[in-house]
């Protein structure tokens, strides 16, 4: 009698074992990988981050809303793992010097500004996580813009300037822009 429930207990846990596995491996995500790319000039920048949509939800706002990403609040600049960008040069990040490398990417939302920082740990699947402010490199304030109209499906994509890009960051009612320069 032992025999069978053991039996049986380990089918269950095998089945288990296979649904989490097919749910992280190859099941579609509902917020889809996206990879944007700027190679200009000697500059290259690559952002790897996932494209969560809106449907019909409060993006932004107060907490008291029910706001999805209230304000004041850690927000990993999409869905899913962290989103991380990568320089092949020493570069100038809204202002500030970060030396060629790959960093973790976050933001904390507000309804004028919103404070976007870089951080030096990387490879981090589950982005929900708070990130070890202690390996925070750089951190800049960028003001809230308003588009013409609602994005549905949160979008990272690049402008050239003269002497660099800007980094463009659209969802619902709100954009910003992060310029970068060579040093």
């Amino acid at each position: 009698m032992k025999k069978k429930i053991l039996i049986g207990f380990g089918g269950l846990v095998l089945v288990l074992i296979i649904w989490v596995a097919y749910g992280l491996f190859f099941a579609t995500p509902v917020s889809p990988p996206a990879t944007v790319s700027y190679n200009e000039g000697g500059l290259e920048i690559t952002i790897d981050y996932s494209q969560p949509s809106k449907k019909g939800r409060l993006i932004f706002g107060e907490e008291s809303e029910g706001a999805l990403q209230p304000y004041g609040k850690y927000w990993r600049l999409g869905a899913n793992a962290a989103t991380e960008i990568t320089f092949n040069k020493d570069v100038n990040f809204g202002g500030k010097a970060v030396e060629a490398g790959t960093y973790r990417m976050y933001a904390v939302p507000g309804p004028e500004t919103f404070e976007i920082t870089l951080n030096s740990e990387t490879d981090v699947f589950f982005g929900a996580a708070e990130p070890d402010y202690e390996l925070d490199v750089v951190t800049i304030e960028v003001p809230v813009q308003k588009p013409t109209s609602a994005v549905e499906t949160f979008t990272i994509g690049f402008s050239s300037t003269d002497n660099g890009a800007n980094i463009n960051f659209s969802w619902d009612q709100t954009m910003f822009q992060v310029p970068v320069t060579i040093q």
